[in-house]
């Protein structure tokens, strides 16, 4: 059983694959991101100066990197573990493990667009005490050749360091925003306005890239539109959650298994209700959880006399009652999966994604809780 009241246990980010682990931090790719590298590498393959275009975007994927590794440095200085660092089309995320105040988000957020600053300015330096002329612009930046990886590596990281300090989100100027306003008006409301900011951007180059054919352009629109959603639905869901105990939101009337049920007793159930998580009892013991696709795969690889103990998860989330309802919604969204409320290792309800959202609908139309 896995026993969580805060996120710094909780699951990867959904649709990643790890890559490699640096400064302890673990690093995972994106599935899109894997798919932007292999289109890329596909279009220029056999192209002349394929090998200096392949350099240019492993000197792009460092800098984005470093990048990253630059918040979560900050972070930890502030005593803040960093629990993985997300690689995306559009560039990284750095995941940490609690909220920050708005004072930790300015400086954690500054820190990525320093670096860029810095990796910028190391080349030009190194170009300067070795007397290499500057002969591009930032004009050159997606025809590398031979000569001038370098040169087109350093004007890119300035060009990252400056459209990631546009106030918008998801950039880190959005961020810098937020963290801004927070202080003088709500964390909902600097968040909206941030994010207001991203969708314009968001639309803006969408629409530059459709007149001008520009499809890279529109598939970076469509990422910057879907961070600002999502960071807005997740201002106003901790809004909405904050300081309210997951006894509140939790469902109390909810099927069980007995360890000596068959696959078949679950599909039954999940057939005649609308329950699609079930814990597994062993007496008044919860000894794992069974959710739709675990009974599923069961059915199909062992049948359906076979008995749902080999089938569940044994690595069940159990959460406090009394834990904070805010903490609990990341772990949620992104393991999708059902949390088991225990009370001294006594089962007294679960909390599944479907009933969460049931809650939030009904806070946000003025209903209270009862706690």
């Amino acid at each position: 059983m896995e026993r969580l009241t805060a996120l710094n246990q909780s699951a990867p980010t959904v649709g990643t694959l790890r890559a490699f682990r640096i400064g302890g931090v673990p690093v995972r790719l994106h599935f899109t991101f894997i798919l932007l590298v292999a289109l890329l590498v596909v279009t220029d393959l056999g192209h002349e100066g394929s090998g200096a275009f392949a350099l240019y975007l492993l000197g792009l994927f460092v800098s984005a990197l470093l990048h990253e590794m630059a918040h979560a440095g900050v972070a930890s200085r502030m005593r803040v573990r960093t629990l993985e660092i997300v690689m995306f089309p559009i560039g990284g995320l750095a995941r940490l493990e609690r909220r920050l105040r708005p004072s930790e988000e300015l400086w954690v957020t500054l820190a990525g667009p320093a670096a860029n600053l810095a990796v910028a300015g190391a080349i030009f330096g190194w170009m300067a005490v070795m007397r290499q002329p500057v002969t591009i612009g930032l004009t050159d930046l997606l025809a590398p050749s031979d000569g001038a990886v370098l040169q087109r590596i350093a004007f890119a990281n300035l060009l990252v360091a400056a459209l990631n300090l546009m106030p918008a989100f998801p950039m880190d100027g959005g961020r810098v925003l937020r963290a801004l306003l927070s202080f003088v008006r709500p964390e909902e409301e600097a968040t909206r306005v941030a994010a207001w900011m991203g969708r314009m951007l968001a639309i803006s180059m969408g629409l530059y890239g459709l007149v001008f054919s520009e499809l890279l352009l529109v598939f970076f629109a469509f990422f910057v539109w879907l961070g600002a959603t999502q960071e807005t639905a997740a201002s106003l869901g901790r809004t909405l959650t904050n300081g309210i105990p997951v006894r509140a939101a939790m469902m109390t009337e909810f099927h069980k298994l007995g360890h000596g049920d068959t696959v078949r007793d679950a599909a039954n159930l999940l057939l005649s209700t609308s329950q699609q998580d079930f814990p597994v009892m062993n007496g008044d013991q919860v000894i794992g959880l069974l959710g739709r696709n675990g009974l599923l795969r069961a059915l199909a690889q062992e049948g359906p006399e076979a008995y749902v103990a080999g089938a569940m998860d044994r690595d069940f989330i159990a959460l406090e009652p009394e834990a904070d309802l805010a903490e609990t919604l990341p772990l949620l969204a992104r393991a999708g999966r059902c949390a088991l409320i225990m009370d001294d290792n006594q089962l007294i309800g679960m909390l599944t994604t479907d009933n969460l959202s049931e809650f939030l609908l009904l806070r946000r139309f003025g209903m209270e809780p009862a706690v």
